[in-house]
């Protein structure tokens, strides 16, 4: 070679050297149309369902429909710069997202994408956003607790580690605010929380962004978003992506609270996709297997046995209804798949109960069985107490003087229903829970006007943290309620009740 060859030839020709010349296969198809974020594809007949595919301009999507003669792919970015004819190629890899520690304290997407500005993922791996429930073997189980800080929920319907529990109700009626209430809560635990959220408003996500960085332990939370203005193939992949990301945890043994905001929408999404792709509809448009890709995503959280590690995987869906229909498709559906249900009530949202959870309709199907047992000793007879309480008053709103006993029900039951309302953001610790239902099941408060009751609840905190210190940690390590700390607790709060200025009056 002479020396006065230049680099770039040099480096041109060691390629060629140490390349090795051969046959190479391109699986390569075409567009033949694409609207609404859907491509019919030709060409491509080894394609597999949920294959990523590859446009000749650098867009992806993924397979969703394999017809005989034409693939429907569902565009995950970059629909509008795709034209019919346009080149496609298969890459024989699913849909995959980042996972890890990395994602920690990050606003992604979907596909795990930062949108937070904070740089680059340094992911630990990366895994499908498809993966099979585990088998009924691997599983244990749910017995330990989760407490969401909500005092209705803790102490009424009470939700263990690896348990689905559905959130229902109309729009605006505290759904979002519920759950995330349960995520701000797990910032003194050792849960790791993932708020999905699907087709929600950009101002609504703000929201519950600004609450889990300003209330929650941020730095331990994901955040994954699509929302409404989203491709239809992110908004469908969004709560998929979000157990993937979950169960990473999960698998290392650790503990994942996922809420995902919400499933009707995702079904809506489900449904337009599968409109767009000219699958056969069936009840409300909705296609035949819209049960089942609900009832796969669900079925992911559970609770692993001592030997898969002893992780769990906790599922706060969300689901909204129509003036308060619960036996609407969606609704039926999901409320068949989970362990329960948490209905919130428009009446009582707009009478000002909140949260606006309606006892009768909602039920925990785990049950006692992961309630802390001091909670569990402490509220007693709450829950039917409340119900009688509830019975009573519309009898009474015909009119008639009660008698004695039934006076003294309705005046524990107002005291009941003034202290299950909460303020949204301001979760409560185990032992403020007991302490306010010790109070309330032993008649302390009988004697308080209303309005002083929620004076109580505000100050409980603080006093019982000043004078009852030694007992309240106690408690919130969650030992058993001695009849010395029951004492103690009791006398502080008595005296409590009787400087404030309500109860002088």
């Amino acid at each position: 070679m002479p020396r006065d060859t230049p680099d770039w030839l040099k480096a041109a020709r060691d390629t060629v050297q140490a390349s090795t010349p051969g046959p190479r296969v391109e699986r390569r198809g075409r567009v033949e149309e694409i609207g609404d974020g859907v491509a019919m594809i030709s060409g491509l007949s080894d394609v597999r369902l949920d294959e990523v595919l590859r446009f000749q301009g650098g867009q992806v999507g993924f397979a969703r429909v394999l017809d005989p003669d034409r693939i429907g792919c569902v565009m995950l970015d970059g629909a509008t710069a795709v034209e019919a004819g346009d080149a496609v190629y298969g890459t024989g890899e699913v849909v995959n997202v980042p996972v890890g520690e990395a994602l920690l304290g990050r606003i992604v997407d979907p596909l795990g994408r930062p949108m937070d500005g904070k740089g680059a993922i340094e992911a630990e791996d990366h895994l499908p956003i498809e993966r099979p429930a585990p088998s009924i073997i691997e599983r244990d189980l749910v017995t330990e607790p989760v407490q969401t800080g909500v005092v209705v929920v803790d102490t009424l319907f009470a939700l263990g580690r690896g348990q689905r529990e559905l959130i229902v109700g109309d729009h605006s009626t505290g759904k979002t605010t519920l759950a995330i209430d349960a995520l701000i809560a797990q910032r003194d635990s050792d849960m790791i929380c993932i708020y999905v959220a699907v087709g929600q408003k950009t101002s609504s996500v703000r929201r519950a962004i600004d609450a889990l960085q300003a209330e929650g332990n941020f730095a331990r939370c994901i955040v994954l978003v699509a929302e409404a203005a989203s491709a239809p193939g992110l908004q469908w992949i969004a709560p998929y992506a979000g157990m993937t990301m979950a169960e990473y945890f999960r698998d290392k043994g650790q503990h994942a609270l996922v809420v995902i905001d919400d499933l009707s929408k995702h079904a809506a999404t489900h449904r337009e996709i599968a409109l767009l792709t000219r699958q056969s509809p069936g009840r409300e448009a909705y296609p035949g297997d819209v049960f089942y890709i609900h009832a796969r995503l669900l079925e992911r959280a559970a609770k692993l046995s001592p030997a898969r590690g002893g992780g769990s995987l906790t599922a706060l869906p969300i689901a909204e209804t129509d003036a308060g229909n619960l036996s609407a498709y969606i609704p039926t559906n999901l409320i068949s798949i989970t362990d329960g249900q948490i209905v919130l009530d428009a009446a009582l949202f707009h009478q000002g109960q909140k949260p606006a959870v309606d006892v009768g309709l909602s039920v925990s199907r785990v049950g006692g069985k992961t309630q802390a047992k001091v909670l569990r000793s402490a509220a007693g007879t709450l829950r039917l107490d409340y119900a009688q309480f509830l019975e009573l008053e519309v009898f009474t709103r015909f009119g008639g003087m009660p008698d004695g006993r039934v006076r003294q029900q309705l005046t524990r039951g107002a005291r009941i229903r003034e202290v299950l309302r909460q303020q949204q953001h301001a979760p409560l610790h185990l032992a403020e829970e007991v302490a306010l239902l010790l109070a309330v099941q032993s008649g302390l408060l009988d004697a308080l006007p209303l309005k002083a009751v929620a004076t109580f609840r505000t100050g409980l905190a603080t006093v019982l943290n000043a004078e009852a210190g030694e007992a309240m940690r106690a408690l919130g390590d969650g030992a058993e309620m001695s009849e010395a700390t029951r004492d103690a607790l009791l006398d502080v709060m008595r005296r409590f009740a009787d400087s404030l200025p309500e109860a002088a009056a």
